[in-house]
């Protein structure tokens, strides 16, 4: 699913490095990232889904060389295929919460937005336990239900992968399993791969392997 090779990235002109000499991640598999603040856990999240693009070296997702994309479609081809869970949630304020799940359907015509995904995004916000939230805007939520809602955005498209960036960072232990168990069924009922950053380490038995992100300080490949 994911495969990254001979990567090199550096932001601008400032100290910090990324190089990731090789990296892959099987399909249907769950994978947790931890390791020290900085070390470059939400940049490689970010070069996977094509938000960044490295130096030097590629990065290919489902078979896809998301590194050599356009950006156009590199946009379209993470909207339709990947489920991003922002550690900042990236929710827009002028939209309530019903339409911040369904904005990745209002950006690209790779997705089409109907009935059935509008209902599909009401069930997932019940599940959530936000339904009664959905017309209320970011600034009226919690920094718990926001998580929620954007945990929502990321699956309703139903994606093959999905990347969560402390998806549970923000929640109490009893919604913490909530989340973790609707990332968990997403991943089973559609045939999806999980790669999750996390510093939770009471987290990590749910997890097929586990990744320490200090293996690429020193040259290693994972």
């Amino acid at each position: 699913m994911i495969s990254i090779s001979s990567l090199e990235f550096q932001h601008g002109t400032g100290e910090f490095h990324l190089r990731v000499p090789e990296f892959t991640v099987a399909e249907y598999e769950k994978v947790a990232v931890i390791g020290p603040s900085g070390s470059g856990k939400t940049t490689l999240l970010n070069l996977i889904a094509g938000i960044l693009t490295p130096k030097t070296g590629t990065v290919s997702v489902n078979h896809t060389q998301v590194s050599s994309l356009p950006d156009a479609e590199r946009r379209d081809f993470r909207i339709a295929n990947i489920g991003f869970v922002f550690q900042d949630f990236e929710l827009l304020d002028y939209l309530n919460v019903l339409d911040n799940i369904l904005h990745p359907y209002r950006i690209t015509r790779a997705l089409l937005l109907n009935k059935e995904v509008r209902d599909r995004a009401r069930a997932l916000a019940e599940n959530m336990d936000i339904a009664d939230k959905l017309q209320r805007y970011p600034d009226g939520l919690s920094h718990g239900e926001k998580q929620r809602a954007a945990i929502c955005r990321a699956l309703l498209p139903q994606p093959k992968l999905i990347l969560a960036d402390e998806a549970t960072g923000n929640l109490d232990p009893d919604n913490k399993q909530v989340i973790l168990d609707l990332l968990f069924d997403s991943v089973r009922n559609h045939d999806a791969t999980l790669l999750a950053v996390t510093h939770d380490h009471e987290l990590l038995k749910h997890f097929d392997r586990v990744i320490d992100f200090q293996h690429f300080r020193n040259g290693a490949s994972v």
